[in-house]
């Protein structure tokens, strides 16, 4: 059974009454970030029930040693995590000398908890009883800054309701933190400094083996009844933690309130000697400003996010939720401001996957950022791999191949591979082709070539030497093969010729080989470049054309369908339908060798292939696939539903379009694979974007421009969305009976819609 406490609403996400089982749940629902930095929405005062407490910041993670059983040859020697980094946000509270501990309070009423994702803040209020009969009232309101992006805020508000009482705030740093998912408990994190001076605190620490330096800060500000106080504090320090005590009494009814600014300064934006004059610099911007008036740039900074990716959905309010909570967490996520950060499965909201960079990014997120933002943040996602080619060559090389040729890294902080799973590591190589497809993806939606002949051409040429090393020509059959794989099914490991895998290298080749000679006819001087760089010879060439000539595709005549592997038949084919409720999700009530040996699909597989090169196969070759592979796909990785949502849409099965919609957009709020404590699901959140635009809204690129074939689920009375194409914003309002269009800018935008072409100009509704 799903969770269902999250109370439906348009824009925020909202928890009433306090439950200690969901804390850690709610914990990762209600995480905030900016980008630079993030934290789950741990307590600020004591809380000690169960709870995972985690503030990260982006870039900053430390090699933890793989352990494994056995080592193999070419294992990667660590696997890289995202630090769990000293937490600021910490205020202990005391009342006549009792601290506040929700979970041992004799009562807690009127718990309420809100995200609100139209203007980027949480808050959480209650009243409680303590164990000295005090009752109080809290409200608290926190936000990580957009504008000054190493900036936090936090404003605590404590009122005493049946009597005068003693209260003390306590704000402090604490650095004794580890992570959850340490591999050996080693110690992440070496404090260097910790320094207080007028109630600001400036704790410098680096990490382990990365050597990154930070500095976390904290000044805080008092108010009783919103009129500012000064209160003689005292102090207290550890070579790990520093607080300041600061105590006064407080009339019933009066309330007394600490505004808290804090957040991290780090080498990779400063000179390590000026990280404490940096930090500096941000709390004095932040005290002169105020909260209140931080607050209200932080309303204005997330209009404008919303004003180019909001999506409207009149009539549903769970849809509209989930659809606002995924786009609000990816743009917490990643804004595209740093070209050397990319976008982690779990972005700032938990530690699984070690917060690195998965194939999601290429395969799901760019389509997100190209239409929501400037392309130039797409931009920046491509430079990311190829700022990091020659560790995709130095990841092959370890591997045993040669000359050039790239594999990139499954999982990575910094170009270098660093996940352990073997399975995963060495077999789940067709990771390699999304870096490809996401270049051709970003020319085919912006038609900005200068990408290819400056970068591209570089990365797409190490991947098909890759490919054209890793296949195995079969005297047999007279075909090369793939052999010891796994697909993006990884509930099929060690298979050969997974289709999806054969496809994307076949392709990769074949583009690799078009925009050689493309850059070699336009754009000559960077072909002469490139070509003295890697030499490349036309017999090399030739022996790429062999390859993508005579690759091998497993296929049923049986069937009619393309078979996902080799041994696909041999399986005892059961269809989900006709498996017990009580063994789902398969992947915790399952061995691994019997989820091996089953016919049970993960994700989308050869489904996956025919989404990304839909324009290769018929709807009728389609239609075939998804009926024949959807009865045995458990949707047990976050990616799968999106796929299928769009897929369906595509053949006109809106019921089932709009389940997978609900369960891709909703996959966290209403914990579907029972997980979410450990961290939401960040990059399929941008496969749930896809959902509408894609799916529901029917776009593609076509003979270069853009094409809808609108359609609407009947639970909804209508939906919206803008895409920024080519510098033209347009938006799309989909109801019941028809379809609008609506250009902001001033130039003409030709556009087709289910195969009619139109224009549109400015400010000019269109109706279809």
């Amino acid at each position: 059974m799903n969770q269902d406490y999250i109370i439906p609403n348009d824009w925020s996400i909202i928890e009433e009454g306090f439950n200690p089982e969901r804390i850690k749940s709610s914990e990762s629902l209600f995480s905030i970030g900016n980008g630079a930095m993030g934290q789950r929405a741990n307590f600020e005062e004591k809380y000690s029930g169960n709870t995972f407490q985690g503030s990260y910041i982006a870039g900053v993670y430390y090699p933890d040693k793989t352990r494994v059983g056995w080592w193999k040859n070419g294992y990667p020697e660590y696997f890289a995590k995202v630090l769990n980094a000293p937490n600021w946000i910490g205020i202990d509270v005391f009342v006549n000398d009792e601290q506040l501990d929700l979970f041992t309070c004799k009562e807690v009423k009127n718990f309420k908890r809100e995200l609100n994702m139209k203007e980027g803040w949480l808050s959480r209020s209650f009243s409680a009883t303590l164990q000295n009969d005090v009752e109080i009232q809290v409200d608290i309101k926190r936000f990580l800054s957009l504008d000054i992006d190493e900036l936090g805020a936090i404003k605590y508000n404590i009122t005493p309701v049946n009597t005068a009482a003693k209260i003390c705030f306590s704000p402090y740093i604490d650095a004794a933190i580890t992570n959850e998912d340490t591999n050996w408990d080693d110690q992440f994190w070496n404090v260097l400094a910790v320094n207080q001076q007028q109630n600001q605190v400036f704790l410098e620490a680096k990490t382990m083996k990365t050597d990154f330096h930070t500095c976390t800060f904290m000044e805080s500000k008092l108010f009783l009844n919103n009129a500012p106080v000064n209160i003689v504090s005292t102090t207290f320090k550890t070579p790990t933690y520093a607080s300041y005590k600061f105590e006064t009494n407080v009339t019933k009814g009066d309330t007394f309130t600490i505004h808290k600014f804090g957040g991290y300064t780090v080498d990779r934006n400063h000179d390590k000697n000026e990280l404490i004059s940096s930090a500096k610099q941000a709390l004095k911007l932040a005290t002169d400003l105020g909260f209140d008036t931080l607050l209200e740039k932080q309303k204005e900074a997330w209009a404008k996010i919303w004003s180019t990716s909001d999506i409207t959905i009149d009539g549903d309010v769970k849809a509209q939720q989930g659809i606002r909570f995924n786009i609000f967490h990816l743009n917490q996520t990643y804004l595209g401001k740093d070209p050397l950060l990319n976008i982690g499965p779990k972005g700032f909201t938990g530690e699984k996957y070690g917060g690195s960079t998965y194939w999601d990014t290429e395969a799901y997120c760019i389509p997100f950022y190209m239409a929501t933002k400037d392309q130039k943040v797409a931009r920046t996602l491509l430079e990311y791999r190829y700022e990091h080619l020659d560790k995709a060559i130095e990841n092959a090389e370890k591997l045993g191949f040669s000359n050039g040729a790239a594999l990139y890294p499954m999982v990575t902080m910094n170009g270098e591979e660093c996940h352990n799973e073997w399975e995963i590591t060495f077999e789940e190589i067709h990771r390699n082709g999304a870096i490809s497809f996401a270049i051709y993806n970003y020319h085919r939606y912006t038609n900005d070539y200068s990408y290819i002949p400056e970068k591209g051409l570089e990365v797409l040429i190490g991947i098909a030497r890759f490919w054209q090393q890793r296949t195995t020509f079969s005297s047999d059959k007279g075909k090369y093969m793939i052999l010891g794989v796994t697909g993006p099914n990884e509930y099929e490991n060690n298979i050969n010729n997974n289709w999806y895998t054969n496809y994307i290298a076949k392709w990769c080749i074949e583009y690799a080989l078009e925009n050689i000679d493309i850059v070699k006819t336009k754009y000559t001087a960077d072909y002469k470049r490139i070509k003295d760089k890697l030499t490349f010879t036309d017999d090399e060439l030739s022996l790429w054309k062999k390859v993508t000539e005579n690759m091998y595709f497993p296929y049923s005549e049986k069937h009619n369908v393309f078979l996902q592997q080799d041994g696909f038949l041999d399986k005892e084919l059961i269809t989900v339908s006709d498996l017990d409720k009580s063994q789902r999700p398969i992947n915790q009530k399952w061995s691994w060798d019997r989820i091996l040996r089953s016919p049970y699909i993960k994700q989308a597989d050869i489904l996956q292939g025919f989404y990304m090169f839909e324009e290769h196969f018929s709807k009728e070759e389609l239609q075939r696939h998804f009926d024949f592979y959807e009865p045995f796909t458990v949707h047990e990785s976050s990616l799968s539903p999106c796929v299928h949502s769009i897929q369906a849409a595509k053949l006109n099965r809106m019921e089932q379009a709009y389940e997978f919609y609900l369960r891709t957009s909703r996959l966290d709020l209403d914990d579907y694979n029972h997980e979410v404590e450990e961290g939401l699901h960040i990059t399929s959140m941008a496969g749930t974007w896809m959902s509408i635009v894609e799916g529901f809204g029917g776009m593609r690129i076509q003979n270069d421009i853009l094409n809808f074939s609108p359609k609407i689920p009947k639970e909804w009375k209508s939906y919206s969305f803008k895409v920024n194409f080519r510098n033209h914003v347009l938006k799309v309002n989909v109801n019941q009976t028809e379809t609008t269009f609506e250009l902001e800018g001033n130039a003409n935008l030709k556009i087709a819609v289910n195969g009619s072409l139109v224009t549109i100009s400015p400010n000019n509704l269109v109706t279809v």
